[in-house]
């Protein structure tokens, strides 16, 4: 494969966002390297995924110690990414890496510890062949280790110059309150709330999106398609290749109800109506509040991507639209 030269026009295809009150600015759409870039993918698929969202100015690549599978191998694969040619805009990029799950055997591989933490962000380092990453978060709450530890583990971080920034992941709005305030007296801002959301799972609005906006802390949605459920994949059933029909799947088959295959249907209309695929309209549902930095998007393929991100050509919803869309995400369908 030829040594990789990025597209000079990278940056007027992309719209940034302004992280919170910080002084950095996210691809309003990002790339999540949770699946399809693990030692069970295919390399050649996952470099030109990379490549490709880079070339659409796709600044934010968004990682975890235990994303592969096997563990640890997507930020593996990614540092081989980096060292084929996409590390010499190393300083256009922003890497993020996280730990707080399952990891390693025995009582210090997982959770919040000082411990834990400080050895998984050691480990992503050598994994990805970097100094540092520009954000590292805490990937869940700990309900047994003191919310002041994990932290003070992630200020130190900071200090050391292991992470520029640092955020929390899936922290419910109390204990988000919390951990902007612990983080303020060691004069280390959160700079970003990671948080599962999308049409049909909308949690964060009552109280934690207005908390970030408060508290001038960003925020970046993953899961904007439910596992796919928010595509045109499952309109007439679930195929059998599909990640519903695998035991394994993060998506359940008793997830993909006839409830929610005839909301997806009505969804889909409307997205037709738009001009867009049910996945971009998810995409840009989440995009029209100002609130959300970035939506994390998955790809296993080149051509997934870029239906992602024809979301962006499209964020602009009529107030016909939204309330077609309320109408269908409230209803309880039979």
């Amino acid at each position: 494969m030829e040594y990789y030269k990025a597209d000079p026009d990278r940056y007027d295809k992309m719209t940034y966002r302004r992280c919170g009150r910080s002084g950095i600015k996210l691809p309003l759409i990002s790339l999540g390297l949770w699946h399809n870039f693990g030692s069970v993918d295919v390399f050649d698929h996952f470099i030109k995924i990379a490549h490709t969202a880079f070339d659409h100015g796709v600044t934010h690549f968004d990682l975890a110690n235990n994303y592969g599978p096997a563990y640890g191998s997507a930020e593996e694969n990614f540092g081989h990414i980096l060292k084929r040619g996409l590390g010499a805009y190393r300083d256009e990029m922003i890497i993020s890496s996280k730990a707080g799950y399952d990891m390693w055997p025995g009582p210090y591989g997982e959770w919040g510890s000082r411990k834990y933490l400080m050895a998984s962000l050691d480990q992503s380092l050598k994994r990805m062949g970097l100094d540092y990453v520009d954000i590292f978060y805490s990937h869940r709450p700990d309900p047994e280790t003191p919310l002041e530890e994990t932290m003070g583990a992630l200020a130190d971080m900071v200090r050391q110059g292991k992470a520029l920034y640092v955020g929390i992941s899936n922290y419910n709005a109390e204990q988000t309150r919390e951990a902007i305030s612990i983080l303020r007296e060691h004069k280390v801002p959160c700079l970003i709330h990671q948080a599962r959301y999308s049409m049909f799972d909308r949690w964060s609005e009552p109280d934690l999106l207005p908390l970030l906006e408060k508290e001038g802390v960003g925020l970046i949605a993953f899961s904007p398609l439910e596992q796919g459920l928010l595509t045109d994949k499952y309109l007439h059933g679930i195929p059998e290749n599909s990640r519903a029909a695998k035991s394994t799947g993060h998506l359940q088959r008793s997830q993909v109800t006839p409830e929610a295959i005839e909301k997806v249907r009505l969804l889909n209309t409307i997205a037709k109506e738009r001009n867009q695929t049910l996945a971009e309209m998810a995409i840009s549902w989440l995009l029209k509040d100002e609130r959300v930095t970035s939506v994390i998007v998955g790809a296993s393929s080149v051509a997934q991507l870029m239906d992602n991100l024809n979301a962006l050509k499209n964020t602009q919803f009529a107030a016909a639209e939204l309330e077609a869309i309320e109408k269908v995400l409230q209803s309880k369908l039979t």
